[in-house]
C-alpha cells in the first residue's frame, strides 16, 4: 500500500475538481481508497497502479454525480415548509401504486429482478450483472424489455379503466 499513499493528494485534487465540494471529495477519496485496498489483489500486475486507482476514483465520482442528478439536491427538514409534508394522498395515488405493483408482478422473474436492482436498489448495470451472475449485455437487454413491458402494462391498465364505464343498477 506504500504505492498508494503518495497518490492521495493528487486523488483529493482530482476529486475536488470533479465534485466542487471539499467534504464530498474527501468522502469520495475515502471510498476510493477502501475499494483499492479491498480489491488490491484484482489489479493487473503488469498495469500501472496509478491509472487503476484514478480509474476507480473517476468511476465512483461519475456514479455519485449520476445518483445526485437522479435524486436531486437534499434539503434539511428544517428548511422545508411544513405544508410540503401536510398534503394528503389522493385515492388515485393508491390506485396508481396498486397498478404499478400488479404490473411488476406480471413481469417475468428475470426482467423483474433486473428492473428492481437497477431502479429501486440503485445498482449499476455492472453491479447488477455481478449480483445475478449474467453478462452486462443481458442486464441491459432485460432492463430495456422490462421497462418497455412495464410501460405497456401500465398504459393498457389505464386505458382499460378509462374505457370501463360504471354500471349503475337500480335497487328497490
Amino acid at each position: 500500500m506504500a504505492i498508494v499513499e503518495p497518490m492521495i493528494p493528487a486523488l483529493r485534487r482530482y476529486a475536488r475538481s470533479l465534485l466542487r465540494d471539499r467534504a464530498a471529495a474527501d468522502d469520495l477519496v475515502q471510498d476510493c481508497l477502501e475499494r483499492v485496498i479491498s480489491r488490491w489483489h484484482q489489479r493487473r500486475s503488469d498495469g500501472d497502479a496509478r491509472t487503476w486507482v484514478f480509474t476507480i476514483l473517476h468511476n465512483l465520482a461519475i456514479n455519485q454525480l449520476k445518483r445526485k442528478v437522479r435524486r436531486g439536491v437534499p434539503l434539511a427538514i428544517e428548511d422545508v415548509d411544513e405544508t410540503a409534508f401536510a398534503t394528503a394522498p389522493t385515492q388515485e395515488d393508491g390506485l396508481h401504486v396498486r397498478a404499478v405493483l400488479a404490473a411488476l408482478d406480471s413481469l417475468p422473474e428475470d426482467q423483474r429482478c433486473v428492473l428492481l436492482l437497477v431502479s429501486v436498489e440503485d445498482l449499476s448495470y455492472a453491479e447488477t450483472a455481478a449480483v445475478l451472475d449474467i453478462p452486462l449485455g443481458t442486464v441491459m437487454s432485460r432492463l430495456s424489455r422490462a421497462r418497455y413491458r412495464l410501460s405497456r402494462l401500465l398504459e393498457e391498465g389505464l386505458s382499460r379503466t378509462a374505457d370501463a364505464t360504471p354500471v349503475l343498477r337500480r335497487i328497490k
